[in-house]
């Protein structure tokens, strides 16, 4: 069977990323996976119409050059998924300036460069497909999780306003909003135990927070997700992803502020 349509995967080296291309080539897509270091990936490299491309969405030459290399492979790209992403938990105060802007450089800007790579290519073909992965963490939030809230916050925002926009050029946006996922999902912590005041709230989230993980969906439930919302052919703007993404979104929405912030202090033990 030929393969008409091609995705283009940020972050596909594990977890979501790499169940959603191994989902996509499943029903017979072409794969862009991009992932920093692709001398590592094994599986993939074994699918014929999947491409292994290094990228880092940091670098505007990277960007370039992985998708020429897919335009080159298959000669189409269909739809971006960005995938790519990691979390940085810990007080502020003691969190270096430059933790701080590579947080948002990966999480936003560099979805942000990716899909401004893309975004000629879908203009010249009057159509293409926009997946950004979100978190439940961009719509509730979890103590010591400033930066990373704040970058899929921001993801939430400029997804929902860039949607007006690609409409003029035949592009659909869409976000997926997935909850606790087991994955190997990269999360650096920021400690300084010379400053005491916080070391009972960082260790009554990380006591509170590892029943919550455990609890996750798996990345393959996530990646039917992103498959379903590149296929249904509807409009649906948010798919929430995983059982407590669904549950949790819809919990928050029918909740005050409040009544919000004082649940989320009382789960982790912070009253």
């Amino acid at each position: 069977m030929e393969h008409e349509k091609t995705i283009f995967i940020t972050g596909a080296s594990s977890g979501i990323g790499k169940e959603a291309a191994k989902l996509f080539h499943r029903n017979k897509w072409n794969v862009i996976a991009t992932m920093r270091n692709p001398d590592k990936e094994a599986e993939l490299k074994q699918f014929d119409n999947v491409l292994v491309v290094k990228l880092d969405v940091t670098d505007d030459a990277l960007v370039k050059s992985a998708v020429a290399a897919g335009l080159e492979r298959f000669g189409r790209i269909d739809a971006l998924l960005n995938n790519a992403g990691f979390g940085i938990y810990g007080p502020l105060e003691v969190t270096p300036i430059e933790k701080i802007r590579q947080q948002f450089e990966t999480n936003v800007i560099g979805l942000l460069r990716t899909t401004k790579g893309l975004l000629p290519v879908f203009r010249a073909q009057r159509a293409g497909l926009i997946l950004n992965v979100s978190s439940i963490g961009g719509i509730i939030t979890y103590p010591l999780g400033t930066l990373y809230h704040g970058s899929k916050f921001a993801v939430e925002g400029l997804t929902e306003s860039m949607s007006f926009e690609m409409r003029e050029i035949g592009v659909t946006v869409k976000l997926i909003e997935p909850g606790d996922t087991l994955t190997d999902f990269k999360i650096e912590t920021m400690n300084d135990e010379s400053v005491p005041e916080y070391q009972g709230i960082i260790r009554k989230l990380s006591e509170g927070y590892a029943p919550i993980k455990a609890k996750g969906s798996k990345p393959s439930e996530i990646a039917e997700v992103i498959y379903r919302a590149a296929t249904d052919g509807s409009d649906r703007f948010r798919y929430p992803a995983g059982h407590d993404a669904i549950a949790k979104v819809a919990k928050r929405k029918v909740e005050d502020d409040a009544t919000f912030l004082q649940d989320m202090r009382a789960q982790f033990c912070l009253d």
